[in-house]
Parts: C-alpha cells; structure tokens; sequence
C-alpha cells in the first residue's frame, strides 16, 4: 500500500491536474467554501489528494467550464495575457458561465467569452475595455438571456436581492427547456426536478437559499447539455 501511494504521489499526470486544481479556485475567483463544496460534488472527495485521475480530470473540467485556462507559454516566454479582472468582467464571466448553464451557447469558457467582447466593443483585449464598451457587452448578454426564457429586468427589486432572483429565474429557465426537451414532466417543480436528475435538494423543496441555485443550476445545466442535443440550444419562441 505504502509503495503504491509513494507511486501515486509521483505520478507526473497526477502532480500536473492537482497544480491545475489548486491553481484553478484562484484563477476564477472562487472562495474555498465554494471550491470545497464543487469537489465535493463532482469527485466525492474534500481532499484533492484522495481523488484518482479520472476525478481530478472531472474536477479540472468543471473549472474550465466555469472559466478556468491553463496557462500556456507563449513564443517569448511571458506566458499567456492576464484574464480581465474588473468588475464588469466579472460581472460579464458570471453571466456568461450561467448562459452556457441554460445552452444559450455553446462554449462557457473564457476564451469564447474574450472573443464575443472583442465582437461585442470592437476593443482587442477585454482588460481594456471601458465603462461605455462593458455597459454594450453586459447589455447583449441580457438580450442573450432574455431569448433563452431567462428574464433579467428586476423592477422595484432591492439590489441586495438582485443576485438571488436571477439565480432562481436562471433555474427555472433551465427547467423549462429541461420541459420542452421532454426531459422531465411539465408539472415538476424545481425540487422534484433537482432530485431526480441529480439527487439535489428535496422533491417538494419550494424555498431555496442562493447556494442551492447555484448546485441546481450546474446540476440540471449539465443534464440539459447532455440530454437536450442541438434541440437545447434553440431560443425560446415568445
């Protein structure tokens, strides 16, 4: 068992996905609440030292989704251009994670995010957008949700709760492509949905705290993406 493990701890694969697992959570932000409780439910583990390969692989999958890219070198040696980091573009990264949850695209990574600001402001590098080129982008990313049944206008909403509610209308926008998809019944709420799809939250849950929308949201987003096809990917028709 001993030698084993001295092999395992080793094992060059091994050694690079858990560099890419501790590296990730500080790439896209993530508390180490939330970086735990994504382990845990991808790889059952809280340790990345107890995960195999294949969980590691699992786990670096999942934070590429949420934006996380391996730095590769560049011809000059200077490694990659640093991630924007201002607050739209956290803004426009959290948005843009949440539409590859609801298949309003297909690509949720960082990469494909650059190059629709690049399309969206005309500015080459998203770092360098400013106030007026963040406002279009943030704006067509709205247009983008609202399309895909995800309703962003908050009216008379305090911005405390702003965060909270468009979790929960992200959900539920989930859920109703998870309907036309004919993948769940059409008189399943979010809780029956949650739990049976994904063994999350409880089949006659009707309350849900912010961090339960964002475990549904990830859970049904990947059933949709995977059991949807191209289907799952059309605007919803008003």
């Amino acid at each position: 068992m001993a030698t084993a493990a001295r092999k395992a701890a080793t094992d060059p694969q091994r050694r690079a996905l858990i560099a890419k697992v501790h590296i990730a959570p500080k790439q896209i932000g993530m508390t180490d609440d939330d970086y735990r409780a994504v382990m845990h439910r991808v790889t059952g583990q809280m340790s990345a030292r107890d995960c195999t390969i294949p969980q590691l692989q699992a786990l670096v999958e999942e934070f590429a989704r949420r934006g996380f890219t391996a730095k590769a070198s560049t011809p000059n040696g200077k490694g990659a251009p640093r991630r924007a980091d201002h607050p739209m573009a956290r803004k426009a990264r959290a948005m843009w994670i949440s539409l590859g949850l609801l298949c309003a695209i297909r690509d949720g990574g960082e990469p494909a995010l650059e190059a629709f600001a690049r399309r969206q402001t005309g500015c080459e590098r998203f770092q360098w957008v400013n106030q007026s080129q963040s406002d279009r982008l943030i704006e067509a990313l709205k247009a983008m949700a609202q399309r895909h049944g995800w309703t962003q206008a908050l009216p008379g909403l305090a911005k405390i709760h702003h965060v909270h509610a468009l979790k929960g209308r992200l959900c539920e926008a989930i859920l109703a492509k998870l309907v036309r998809a004919c993948i769940v019944p059409s008189h399943w709420g979010l809780g029956k949905a949650a739990w049976e799809l994904c063994k999350l939250s409880d089949p006659d849950q009707h309350l849900f705290a912010t961090e339960d929308y964002d475990r549904i949201a990830h859970g049904l987003g990947r059933v949709l993406r995977v059991k949807g096809g191209d289907a799952a990917f059309e605007e919803v028709k008003s």
